[in-house]
C-alpha cells in the first residue's frame, strides 16, 4: 500500500512530537511513523531511577508545560512519558504505530519513505529517530574475552538485578555517574571507571543552566564570535539528588580506567586485579541513520552535513534532535522546540 502525504515525520518521541506540533500549526498534511506500539519514545527505556536534569516546567514541549509531578522536583521517567502521551493526545498528532522505517529513497519530486506498514510518498522527510537505538560499545581490550554479563545504559533497570554482584560501570558522563549512584547507593558492590576525572556541575547548577548556556554559545558561534565551549566548559554531571548523595557519601569514588578486561574481572594501570560479575557500559550512543543511507549522504564525523537542521544535500530532507549540530540543545525535551519550528518554517515554505 502506498500513501500520498506532503510530510513524513520518522519517529514519535519527543523530537517527532515537536515537529509534529509546528507543522500541525503551519497547515501542513503529514504523518509520524514510529517503530514503537506505545507513545513516549525512548522514555519508556529509562532506569527506575532515571530523572532529568530539570524541574518540570524547564523541561517541556512547545504549546504544553509538563505539569509538575508530585513530591519530586526533578521528574522520572515514567512522568516524562505520561506528558509525552498526554502532549501526542492533546494536539492529535497523526502518530501510526509498529510503523518502523526501514529505507527512504528519492523518487522524482518526492521522496518514498520505506515503513512496516506500507510506503509513503512525501514531499519532504523529518528524522527524529534520535540515539537510544545505537548504543556505543568501545572496543576495549579484554571485552570479548569476560565471561560475565555485558550491558549497556539501554538495558540497565534496577540494582535489584545485580544483588550479591560486583558490578563495574565504565563511563564518566551522566548515565555513567547516575548508575553508578544508584547501584552505590543499594548497597551494590560497584566500582567506577573514567577515563578522565568526572567534573561536576555545582550543585546549584541543572538543566535550566546548561539550556542558556549552550543556547548562548549557538549564538555566539552563529554571529562569528570566539567559542565560548558551552556547557563542556561548566562540567559534565549534574548533580540530581541522587547523584549528590551518592557523592557525599563517598560512593562515587572514581577510579582510572582499567588496562583490560579478563575473564572475571578488569586489571588496572598499577597491575591490580578486581574480579567483576557484570559490567555496565555508559559509553554512550549513535545516530540512528541507517535507514537514510539510499540518499548517500555523507558529512564529517559519521554525521549528514547540515545548514542547521536541514540536509545540504537533500533539501527535502530535515534531521532533528540529535544533538547542537542540530540545533542548540536539539537533544532535550525544552531545546528541540527551536529548531522544530525553524525546520517546520522551511518545509512549509518549500511545499509552497
Amino acid at each position: 500500500m502506498t500513501s500520498y502525504v506532503d510530510v513524513v515525520v520518522v519517529g514519535g518521541g519527543q523530537s517527532g512530537l515537536a515537529a509534529g506540533y509546528h507543522l500541525r500549526r503551519l497547515g501542513v498534511d503529514l504523518v509520524v511513523l514510529d517503530a514503537r506500539t506505545t507513545p513516549g519514545g525512548a522514555w519508556q527505556d529509562g532506569w527506575e531511577s532515571l530523572r532529568l536534569f530539570s524541574p518540570a516546567d524547564h523541561s517541556s514541549l512547545p504549546g504544553r508545560l509538563m505539569p509538575p509531578q508530585r513530591g519530586e522536583t526533578f521528574p522520572t521517567a515514567a512522568h516524562v512519558v505520561e506528558y509525552l502521551a498526554d502532549y501526542e493526545k492533546r494536539y492529535g498528532l497523526p502518530v501510526v504505530r509498529g510503523a518502523g522505517v526501514h529505507a527512504v529513497h528519492r523518487d522524482g519530486d518526492r521522496l518514498r519513505v520505506v515503513a512496516d506498514t506500507g510506503e509513503w510518498r512525501a514531499r519532504a522527510v523529518v528524522s527524529a529517530t534520535g540515539t537510544w537505538s545505537r548504543p556505543f560499545l568501545p572496543a576495549a581490550p579484554g571485552r570479548t574475552d569476560f565471561t560475565g554479563r555485558q550491558l549497556h545504559t539501554v538495558d540497565y533497570r534496577e540494582p535489584a538485578d545485580f544483588a550479591g554482584r560486583n558490578v563495574l560501570v565504565v563511563g564518566g558522563g551522566n548515565s555513567g555517574a547516575q548508575i553508578a549512584a544508584d547501584l552505590a547507593l543499594s548497597g551494590v558492590a560497584t566500582t567506577w571507571a573514567t577515563r578522565r576525572p568526572p567534573r561536576f556541575l555545582p550543585d546549584e547548577v541543572d538543566g535550566r543552566a546548561l539550556f542558556d548556556v549552550a543556547t548562548a554559545r549557538r549564538r555566539a558561534l552563529d554571529a562569528g564570535r570566539a567559542d565560548t565551549g558551552g556547557v563542556a566548559s561548566l562540567g559534565d554531571i549534574v548533580a540530581v539528588p541522587p547523584v549528590r548523595a551518592a557523592r557525599d557519601a563517598g560512593l562515587l569514588a572514581r577510579r582510572p580506567m582499567f588496562t583490560r578486561l579478563t575473564t572475571s574481572g578488569a586489571e588496572w594501570p598499577d597491575g591490580s586485579r578486581t574480579q567483576i560479575d557484570a559490567v555496565v557500559w555508559c559509553t554512550g550512543f549513535r545516530p540512528a541513520l541507517s535507514y537514510l543511507s539510499p540518499l548517500g549522504l555523507r558529512g564529517p564525523h559519521g554525521r549528514i552535513a547540515t545548514d542547521g537542521t536541514r540536509a545540504l544535500d537533500e533539501p527535502r530532507l530535515h534531521l532533528l534532535g540529535y544533538g547542537d549540530w542540530t540545533g542548540a540543545a536539539s537533544a532535550t525535551l525544552i531545546g528541540v522546540g527551536r529548531p522544530a519550528r525553524d525546520a517546520a518554517r522551511q518545509i512549509a515554505e518549500l511545499l509552497c
